[in-house]
């Protein structure tokens, strides 16, 4: 393993213990190829060992006054931000984002946790007017109960953050199953948890390489009440189903098929600047970036210019290269499909303005591409591209760009440019997403709520929202007033 990462375990944590197996499996670093670590392989009695500790640590923690759970997330807080450098080169090294991203990841992560720290103290419940003399009404808060999430590779820190602290602030425990692709990361926040003193069974982490059974564990079991997931729509109704045998509670926050709108009246360095923190951040495997770039007449060949000036800037290279902005893919399956939707766009008409090939610097790394002349009709208008390709459509009215942007099954993020504010508040309204960024192409905080509509999910993160994710409402009434 890299010298940066030695300070981290390799070992899971299961009801406050580190726990080894003699079955692995091994991670790699996307940009070199080379492996990093071998990790336990869990299996579904592990995970159920797992959902034990948290079951079994849950009374205590609830019962914790959320002062008291505030205190131990800001410790957390502190040890990551203590740590950032460490945590981002450990991230570079397994995720391979450039190092810039991954120093801003952590900060973002860290932004989650500070929020739901003072959020979980602000669990309300309220009273309410009674309907007769007798009795008197009152709601409660109270924690869902034991939660298991499942988290992504492409921001291996922040989702893990946003899901752990909005859990732990509501009083619940949670068993984390990081992706296969990044588990270091989480077992780094892990032990930065324990240093900070999550008492044991509160924060559990598994690693496995078999995800369908593990999950098949987390959603099968009836002591877990509450499942996370962010991933890909197929994988997320695969859980649908699987929690419906417990009627858990879910939050789901699943593929993308993003529009970003390009209106004649936008102001043309905002835009380019938009598009270009939208699309070509982390190499493009964000849920949330533009993947359909919808630019209308008028403006549509000098937009296109200066983009194609923006992404020629680009530098492709391993994360920990100084000067490197655009790092590998994750891996072969990511790369294969760019390839097959840019051979798909070109051979029904699409032209390639920059890029449109395989980079020179590793089997991983992709050229920043833009391709124009996209028709609505082809896969890579209607599939999530996952790659630094900017797809570029061509429209005439308003009414054009609303329903193509909204000719998809998903509706998590949407983003558009112009300066007419009437304009732009009309077409945010109109646009099927749980997300809309209007001249802006970063929008994603911790106190804004976070989620899709349509096949992009279930629930909110972030903001009061995530808090009451993990949250039940009790009803009390309260009889006998009259004696």
């Amino acid at each position: 393993m890299n010298a940066q990462t030695t300070t981290f375990p390799t070992a899971c944590l299961i009801g406050g213990e580190w726990v080894t197996k003699d079955k692995t499996f091994p991670v790699f670093d996307p940009a070199t190829g080379n492996k990093l670590a071998d990790v336990p392989d869990l299996d579904a009695t592990d995970a159920r060992r797992a959902i034990d500790a948290a079951h079994a640590a849950f009374p205590a923690w609830a019962a914790q006054p959320a002062k008291e759970r505030s205190k131990v997330l800001k410790r957390w807080l502190a040890l990551i931000t203590a740590e950032t450098e460490a945590l981002a080169q450990l991230m570079t090294a397994e995720q391979g984002k450039p190092l810039a991203e991954a120093r801003s990841e952590v900060a973002y992560g860290g932004t989650f946790i500070e929020w739901f720290a003072e959020e979980g103290k602000r669990a309300y419940g309220h009273t309410i007017p009674t309907t007769n003399t007798a009795t008197r009404y009152i709601t409660i808060k109270q924690p869902v109960g034991v939660c298991a999430a499942i988290t992504p590779w492409n921001f291996p820190i922040a989702m893990i953050t946003r899901k752990v602290s909005s859990a732990l602030a509501a009083g619940c425990t949670i068993v984390v199953k990081p992706s296969e692709e990044t588990p270091l990361c989480a077992l780094a926040l892990a032990k930065l948890a324990v240093d900070a003193g999550v008492p044991p069974g509160v924060l559990n982490i598994i690693t496995t390489n078999d995800a369908a059974s593990v999950g098949e564990a987390l959603t099968s079991d009836s002591r877990v009440r509450k499942l996370t997931f962010t991933g890909s729509t197929d994988v997320g109704k695969i859980l649908y189903r699987q929690c419906a045998g417990t009627i858990k509670k879910l939050t789901l926050e699943l593929g993308g098929n993003a529009p970003m709108i390009i209106f004649d009246d936008a102001d043309l360095k905002e835009a380019v600047e938009g598009t270009m923190a939208s699309k070509f951040r982390n190499a493009g495997q964000t849920c949330v970036c533009a993947n359909r770039i919808l630019v209308q007449s008028g403006i549509y060949d000098e937009f296109v210019a200066a983009l194609k000036v923006a992404v020629e800037k680009l530098t492709v290279g391993p994360g920990r290269q100084p000067d490197a902005t655009v790092g590998p893919l994750i891996n072969a399956d990511g790369i294969e499909k760019v390839k097959s939707l840019i051979a798909d766009a070109t051979s029904k008409g699409a032209k390639i303005v920059t890029g449109g090939t395989p980079a020179p610097q590793g089997p991983l790394f992709f050229t920043p591409t833009i391709i124009t002349g996209v028709e609505p009709a082809m896969a890579i208008a209607k599939d999530e591209i996952f790659g630094p390709v900017a797809s570029i459509i061509r429209f005439e009215t308003e009414a054009d760009a609303i329903r193509i942007a909204n000719d998809t099954p998903y509706g998590l993020a949407s983003y558009l440019f112009s300066q007419n504010l009437a304009r732009a508040w009309r077409v945010a309204e109109a646009l099927e997403t749980g997300l809309v960024g209007m001249n802006s192409g970063l929008f994603s905080n911790e106190v804004g709520p976070f989620g899709g509509v349509k096949q992009s999910g279930l629930g909110r993160e972030g903001a009061q929202e995530g808090l009451e994710e993990y949250l039940e409402t009790k009803f009390l009434c309260l009889g006998g007033m009259n004696s």
